[in-house]
């Protein structure tokens, strides 16, 4: 994708509100916004660069192409820029997403409809209430369903063919009074879908009409003498006020109101909902947001509005809130100063400051327990050594050969006490000919550091040298060469006893095998012997395929190198084309492997 000539892009942005979309050179959407003045808004990303933050200026650095979309107004930009980060899931963004993680309440769409609880949306399956950021609200309203109506929980299709067909029979739910036998035809769905109704108001929060419902029924009940079925209906109405009084009930005048609070710190925002139905408090949830862009609390708070509300599919007219959003949201927004609207607020402050102080502290120590873990062990092992410093850059060398064959050498690198990939070093050994460890380490150590004082990279803490006395004294020596000695700490660790050697000491050092110090070292130690192993085994492969090769007539080893280097194994040379290896070696060289190989392949 061509470089960004952001000028001639901003020539097509109009004077509108809208949301803008960026893309970078493999044309992902990156970041999506919205703005009351697109032409504005985009501009200042271009025009306005010294006082972006680092964030900001890595996003335009990455900005290949901007597309727009004009909308009537700033909210409703607001809405499709929130449907834009959902679908994309922009880097840059804040990130939401649809809900699935709590669990709904569902009242099915069919003949005698059932109360689940699902976390898969589907609203051609019937009405949902929630999401439940807590489950133990929502099993208390199911397990009240339990005791107020007969509700059926099998999942019969009770059409009236099926019932009237007799397909069904009742189960043990009739037997002990939890169900009235829908599926034989025992209960009326207009008397089934009466207690229904009722759920649905409980659901909404609306506690008052099935009150009403137990109570007209009891007075019915109370009419015709029939006390027991009065005395039933009463219990109801009582299981109904348990609940409420459990509630938290704010001041009833409020009637129907969204609740948000928001409290921020450098990394994130924080932000509190808590639904108002009928003056009592049926939904509270608090979030963290990441931010991704520095983004402001009123940009973040609007945001977050339309997101919860979409989620709990809230049409309250009000919202209560700490700070003005940035955009006009269409419904009245209300900061309180006093009064029941401000305890209501306070309350919610209350929950988010406290959700933050969570939220940080939880961080805090998590940071300080993984620091205290690497911290301790390397101060330990400072200690165990006699370090003047902390060991935080250690680095271990192991020779590695076979039979004497391919001698190779390897250093690993941790740094912090954990394994730094990119700094991990292979050698092939190029002035020792023969199995000579003590060579062998002197050489390598030597390249190694010759090249780090060349190139003036970070010097170790640490050299660890997997050998004894031997390999210590060689790797020693390199270091005297290179005005190195004394100056970085060195050791050697013997395998049979795990002995820890200094320089010019002959008794070694035993730490305890329990030790955090004494595994850290075996760990390093470890690791150098499996890279240089790995590193030994390909490069065993790769002269045996060249040995074999050298068996045919005038092919050495720098045309062997050569034919596996172009055709990466011996079995791709045999099926090449002739035309395809004398292209690389030549047709004299093609016809002896050609019938080097017919050879092997005919005996």
């Amino acid at each position: 994708m061509p470089e960004f000539d952001y000028k001639k892009e901003l020539a097509k942005v109009p004077h509108e509100p809208g949301v803008y979309r960026y893309f970078d050179a493999t044309g992902e959407v990156i970041y999506v916004g919205k703005a009351k003045d697109l032409k504005n808004r985009v501009s200042s990303y271009f025009t306005n660069s010294k006082q972006h933050d680092r964030k900001t200026l890595r996003l335009v650095s990455q900005i290949r192409k901007l597309e727009f979309t004009i909308v009537h107004t700033e909210f409703d930009a607001l809405l499709l820029e929130n449907q834009l980060i959902k679908r994309y899931q922009p880097k840059f963004n804040i990130l939401l997403r649809d809900d699935k993680t709590y669990p709904f309440v569902c009242v099915t769409d069919e003949p005698f409809p059932r109360v689940i609880t699902t976390r898969r949306i589907d609203r051609k399956q019937g009405t949902f209430y929630g999401p439940f950021a807590n489950l133990k609200p929502m099993y208390t309203v199911l397990d009240m369903f339990s005791q107020l109506f007969t509700i059926r929980t099998c999942n019969y299709n009770l059409t009236r063919e099926n019932i009237e067909a007799g397909k069904f029979k009742v189960c043990l739910e009739y037997h002990i009074g939890n169900c009235k036998g829908p599926c034989e035809g025992k209960q009326p769905e207009s008397d089934y879908d009466k207690d229904i109704e009722q759920v649905h108001h409980i659901l909404k929060g609306n506690l008052k009409p099935a009150q009403e419902y137990f109570k007209s029924r009891m007075v019915e009940a109370a009419n015709e003498l029939a006390f027991e079925q009065a005395q039933k209906q009463k219990e109801k109405m009582d299981v109904l006020q348990r609940f409420q009084s459990k509630s938290t009930v704010v001041n009833p005048k409020i009637a129907d109101a969204d609740v948000f609070s928001i409290a921020s710190d450098e990394t994130a925002a924080y932000v509190n909902f808590m639904k108002v139905v009928n003056g009592t408090i049926v939904q509270a949830q608090t979030v963290e947001v990441k931010k991704k862009l520095d983004e402001t609390d009123p940009d973040l708070l609007a945001m977050m509005i339309v997101e919860f509300r979409s989620q709990y599919g809230s049409q309250a007219k009000e919202i209560i809130t700490n700070i003005q959003p940035d955009v006009d949201l269409q419904v009245e927004v209300t900061i309180p100063q006093i009064g029941d609207k401000k305890k209501l607020l306070e309350m919610s402050l209350k929950n988010v400051l406290y959700f933050r102080r969570e939220r940080q502290e939880r961080a805090a120590a998590e940071a300080t327990a993984n620091a205290s873990k690497k911290d301790r062990v390397l101060i330990r092992l400072k200690q165990d050594l006699q370090l003047k410093t902390l060991p935080n850059r250690i680095e271990c060398f192991d020779n590695s050969n076979i039979q004497g064959t391919n001698p190779v050498s390897a250093m690993v690198c941790f740094i912090g006490g954990k394994p730094a990939n990119k700094e991990y070093r292979h050698f092939s050994i190029k002035t020792v000919v023969g199995p000579n460890d003590f060579a062998s380490m002197y050489e390598v150590v030597t390249r190694r550091y010759t090249r780090v004082l060349e190139e003036q990279t970070d010097m170790p803490d640490l050299i660890v040298i997997d050998g004894g006395k031997g390999q210590l004294s060689a790797a020693c020596d390199a270091l005297k060469a290179l005005n190195l000695y004394g100056k970085v700490p060195i050791i050697g660790i013997a395998k049979r006893l795990e002995e820890i050697y200094f320089p010019e000491d002959n008794l070694p050092l035993y730490i305890d095998k329990k030790s955090e110090s004494l595994k850290l070292i075996q760990r390093i130690r470890d690791e150098a012997h499996r890279f240089a192993i790995t590193y030994h085994r390909d490069k065993r492969s790769r002269n045996s395929l060249i040995s074999e090769l050298e068996n045919v007539e005038g092919i050495g080893k720098k045309t062997a190198a050569k034919l596996l280097k172009h055709f990466k194994g011996v079995s791709k040379i045999r099926e090449a084309s002739f035309d395809e290896v004398s292209d690389v070696v030549g047709k004299d060289r093609a016809n002896k492997l050609k019938v080097y190989f017919d050879t092997i392949e005919n005996s």
